[in-house]
């Protein structure tokens, strides 16, 4: 059982929501599924008081559902299970307007769990809350942020399927170049940041600067470390569903998809984590720019277990498009200083504000999944005082100093690695490497049953 992700709001939370907001009557029951996808219910005011006092009953099978919302019958937790109901159980601190839904709209996130009150093992952030458990048993706190890349598209495609950069409102003119940090990509979608920051006040959300990206349309804002891994996740959680609702407001489209353009920069997940003691106090820290050698064995777990990780961290069949050289993703277990070539950087900066930035996660991975690797790495590299090796100085794309296994080059190979991974069982869970393998594999079989275009422009003639 977590202790850390097993704390349930009460009803005095609700309570005071609503005295605050009586106009309140549309309120959306958020569950984060394996593949990150929002799933749940809209209930009446007086019907999500009874989930504070009660919980919410929602089928089991939800925790198995693949990408695209089927159930994944050969997981066994569908019909030999007679698709029995479980209990949702709303998370601390996450009831809030939703300014995009209307006037009388607000959401909460839940958490899933078993009618004795035990939190379900398959639920992603109870999965991440078994880790931070081992970092409390230590005495230790890990200290994240999210930060997350995404792109602006037109919401209608070509006529060839492919999706384009959204335009301006001003223009007919779909943006081409790259215009990486530039101020006039800002400008164009004045209104998107504006409705989104706002939105951030009224929700709480710790959002902060905005970039223009490397691509046309792409962007990245970053949002406030947390001394708490979960409710960092449940910011990511809710800050993607916000950009997606206030770009569809709008009338476009954000996508956190790893790897929309063949030919633009993909979208990443870059983790930001460093640890604090019981005093408070962050042991990475030092006036060394490699860090503390507690900084180096976490960097050395990490570069052990991205392979085992890497189901998670590139979880769909796109995400594998986004691994290329020069092209800001990293293709090798390389650790570096203030380097943006490397796997996992070091940023520059004064000695207190020391940690380690996880650069292969995919914009599409589930936040929570994605952390419980990064986090489990880490913590076992400490525990066994794993070596990094070297530090990569120059081009890392170029070499890969760190001994380490590269990690796995597609799909297929990520899934069966994370199935075989010992580490992932100790820290994620059997049962969950087990199901979460099995979901994949079952998606797997459905996307290439599927014949593309590009079979037919090839084979057609020539085979």
């Amino acid at each position: 059982m977590s202790k850390s992700s097993g704390v349930i709001a009460d009803r005095s939370e609700a309570e005071a929501f609503f005295k605050a907001n009586p106009d309140v009557d549309s309120i959306e029951m958020i569950y984060t599924d394996m593949g990150g996808v929002p799933r749940g219910k809209r209930l009446r005011q007086h019907e999500v008081l009874a989930v504070y006092d009660s919980g919410r009953m929602m089928p089991g099978s939800i925790t198995v559902v693949d990408i695209t919302g089927q159930d994944t019958v050969e997981t066994g937790l569908v019909w030999e299970d007679g698709d029995a109901d479980r209990s949702m159980k709303p998370i601390p601190g996450t009831l809030v307007r939703t300014p995009w839904g209307g006037e009388n709209a607000a959401q909460f996130l839940v958490g899933f769990y078993e009618l004795d009150g035990t939190p379900h093992d398959l639920d992603p952030r109870h999965v991440l809350g078994r880790v931070v458990d081992r970092y409390t048993a230590d005495g230790l706190t890990p200290v994240l942020a999210v930060e997350l890349e995404f792109y602006l598209v037109d919401p209608r495609r070509a006529r060839d399927g492919r999706v384009r950069p959204a335009r301006p409102g001003y223009s007919r003119d779909t943006p081409r170049n790259v215009e990486v940090y530039g101020l006039r990509e800002l400008d164009d979608f004045r209104s998107f940041f504006d409705a989104l920051y706002a939105a951030t006040d009224v929700q709480g959300l710790p959002l902060e600067s905005a970039i223009s990206e490397f691509a046309p349309g792409q962007f990245e804002l970053t949002l406030r470390h947390k001394p708490d891994a979960l409710h960092a996740c449940d910011d990511a959680i809710m800050y993607k569903r916000l950009v997606k609702a206030i770009a569809q407001q709008q009338g476009i489209e954000a996508t956190f998809m790893a790897k929309p353009f063949a030919d633009q920069a993909g979208s990443g997940m870059h983790i930001h984590v460093s640890v604090d003691n019981a005093a408070g106090n962050n042991i990475f820290a030092s006036d060394d720019p490699e860090g503390t050698p507690a900084l180096r064995h976490a960097i050395g777990g990490m570069i052990g277990s991205v392979g085992d990780g890497f189901a998670l961290f590139a979880p769909h069949a796109n995400s594998y498009r986004r691994f290329k050289a020069n092209s800001y993703a990293p293709v090798a277990p390389t650790w570096g200083v203030n380097n943006r070539t490397v796997s996992f950087r070091i940023p520059a900066g004064p000695a207190p504000s020391r940690h380690v930035e996880h650069r292969a996660c995919g914009a599409d991975a589930n936040p929570y999944l994605a952390v419980a690797a990064v986090l489990s790495g880490m913590h076992h590299g400490m525990v066994n005082q794993s070596n990094p090796g070297p530090a990569v100085v120059g081009n890392g794309y170029d070499r890969d100093n760190s001994g380490g296994d590269k990690p796995p080059s597609n799909w297929f190979a990520a899934v069966d690695r994370f199935h075989a991974s010992k580490l992932m069982r100790d820290y994620l869970g059997t049962r969950f490497v087990d199901m979460f393998s099995t979901v994949k594999r079952v998606e797997q079989d459905n996307y290439f049953s599927v014949v593309p275009t590009l079979d037919y422009d090839w084979y057609l003639r020539n085979a």
